[in-house]
């Protein structure tokens, strides 16, 4: 196993000003990396004003932009995906959670990269109950909710996984529902804003593993520095149902929590509606029913592997929630 100390290491960052790229930018800098964060041409969001970083601008999909991405890089982090679940059958999701992934591993391999860290998701292992939560060795059932998403990025674990060999190290991180500061988009602080404006009339029956982002990016330095070749590191939080959870959202962002419990029938009469009116329109729906599905079941996992090997430390979620609620409203977003 190599040992990268950041005094030595130039690490590549894909996505850097994404949710959790720009995250993981400070996390980096903070221990001590130089970090080349790689952009899109002509995106300006704002969430690396002020880092330290090299900043590049490439499209991942011109392969002849790797050579200089790569020149002189010890590591790769690799977070660039689309985690878009509608529509939920979409080739082009391989394309770029799959296919992009395995040509930038492969072409960091042949131009000496030591290590390259994925950033996969934890839905790639079978998830748990609160009392038995998932963990890396659950099996995958490929195809299940329909998701093009989760089905391309284990395709990508496993193809990628399949490349650590002969002194190049292949580590995947799989975090799962993140909140926190810097959510550009928003992505996953969509769900934050609805609740936090009333707009979310109840709770599914099912519930999630919530992190902070911030530990998030800290666990996938730890990865980088640390993470056991060919292994896989569940980087999680807190096990709470949609009703816990919306419950904290609320107090922490001091409004009212849904109070409805819905009913499984209802939630998947709903999604399959958002479904069949999105198939008509054309027009994204707010709940689809491969999403209605998953929402009524416990996606619980367990981050204890992460913890013994990778020292990674879990803050309670209310400050990650916290953290994403301070940084919407200074934007006016919230």
């Amino acid at each position: 196993m190599t040992e990268f100390r950041p005094s030595d290491v130039s690490v590549l960052l894909t996505g850097a000003d994404g949710f959790l790229g720009a995250n993981l930018s400070r996390a980096l800098v903070a221990r001590g990396f130089r970090v080349r964060a790689l952009l899109q041409p002509g995106r300006e969001v704002g969430t690396l004003d002020g880092v330290p970083v090299e900043i590049v601008r490439a499209d991942l999909a011109d392969s002849a932009a790797f050579p200089s991405l790569l020149a002189g890089v010890g590591a790769v982090v690799h977070t660039v995906a689309s985690t878009a679940v509608w529509p939920s059958r979409d080739p082009s999701q391989r394309a770029l959670n799959h296919d992009l992934a395995l040509a930038l591993a492969k072409a960091a391999r042949e131009a000496g990269v030591r290590r390259f860290v994925h950033v996969g998701t934890a839905n790639s292992f079978a998830a748990g109950t609160k009392d038995a939560p998932g963990d890396e060795r659950g099996p995958y059932d490929a195809g299940r909710f329909g998701l093009d998403y989760q089905d391309s990025k284990r395709a990508a674990q496993d193809s990628l996984l399949a490349l650590n060999r002969d002194g190049f190290d292949l580590v995947v991180a799989n975090p799962t529902f993140m909140f926190g500061p810097f959510d550009s988009k928003p992505g996953s602080g969509e769900l934050l804003m609805q609740v936090a404006r009333g707009r979310v009339p109840g709770s599914a029956p099912g519930g999630r593993c919530f992190a902070d982002v911030r530990d998030v990016a800290s666990g996938i330095v730890a990865a980088l520095e640390r993470g056991r070749p060919g292994q896989c590191y569940i980087l999680g939080g807190e096990n709470l149902s949609y009703a816990e959870a919306f419950a904290l959202i609320a107090r922490v962002c001091g409004t009212r929590p849904p109070r409805l419990r819905l009913p499984a029938p209802a939630v998947l009469a709903f999604g399959a509606f958002g479904s069949a009116f999105a198939a008509l329109t054309g027009r994204a729906p707010k709940v689809s029913l491969p999403m209605a599905r998953i929402s009524c079941e416990g996606q619980y996992y367990s981050s204890a592997k992460a913890v013994a090997e990778l020292g990674y430390a879990i803050r309670p979620v209310a400050e990650g929630i916290a953290a994403a609620r301070d940084w919407f409203r200074a934007r006016g977003m919230l």
